[in-house]
């Protein structure tokens, strides 16, 4: 679905925050914004020809979520979550996921497994092609894995629940992963899809345990480049 592009002067201003919000949180969750990276509500605001009030509307919004943290009197950056955050985080997501996909081992049906299954097509494409491009995408495909799972469970507060430490796990992968988007083993989601399917929900629970142990084991310091504002945001 396309975006809303936040430079339209037909767009009421919430709803131009709201367009600056989604591409920022995607160059945030695709690792195109490095922690650390400074948005500057002058800059923001020049890119994409909008006021400073709205830009910071967009900005409180992702404040919200955890991909963003404003200091006083320094301006808003993208998060550079800790170790020790990193750490509670998948410990988080160890308990919300195992819930998750043992609700939706009873609720899949036929039109999942056809979601599922060109999601696992998805990954495997772009994990064959090479280039920075590619390997975003196949970040957000990853992602988008696990968000699938908790729309199967039909469940609307876990899933917002899911959207954050999605976004946040990008943040930690983006800081202290040292395989990229590898660190989400593509292999690890159809053993999954396949524990669904024979309605397996010890085996698809305990799966997916041990898939956020790998991910997280992947895990190491690491150094990174920022890029600039504009590189990141704008084509």
């Amino acid at each position: 679905m396309l975006q809303s592009s936040p430079s339209d002067p037909l767009l009421p201003p919430d709803d131009r925050a709201m367009a600056i919000r989604d591409q920022l949180r995607d160059a945030i969750v695709e690792h195109r914004l490095v922690p650390g990276t400074k948005l500057s509500e002058a800059e923001v605001g020049k890119l994409f020809d909008v006021s400073r009030t709205v830009v910071r509307a967009a900005l409180q919004s992702l404040t919200f979520e955890g991909l963003i943290r404003a200091e006083r009197n320094r301006g808003a950056f993208v998060a550079s979550p800790s170790p020790e955050e990193a750490r509670q985080l998948f410990e988080a997501r160890r308990q919300i996921e195992a819930g998750i996909v043992r609700i939706a081992t009873s609720q899949v049906r036929h039109a999942d497994f056809v979601r599922f299954d060109a999601c696992l097509e998805e990954e495997t494409r772009l994990l064959a092609e090479r280039g920075p491009a590619s390997r975003r995408a196949a970040i957000r495909a990853s992602g988008e894995f696990h968000l699938l799972l908790a729309d199967v469970a039909g469940n609307a507060i876990m899933r917002r629940f899911m959207e954050e430490l999605i976004a946040r796990s990008s943040l930690v992968i983006a800081l202290y992963g040292r395989t990229g988007a590898s660190s989400c083993g593509h292999n690890e989601h159809g053993d999954i899809v396949a524990a669904l399917r024979e309605r397996d929900a010890e085996r698809a629970s305990r799966l997916t345990l041990i898939h956020i142990d790998h991910i997280e084991a992947d895990l190491d310091l690491r150094t990174y480049a920022e890029r600039p504002l504009r590189e990141a945001l704008l084509p």
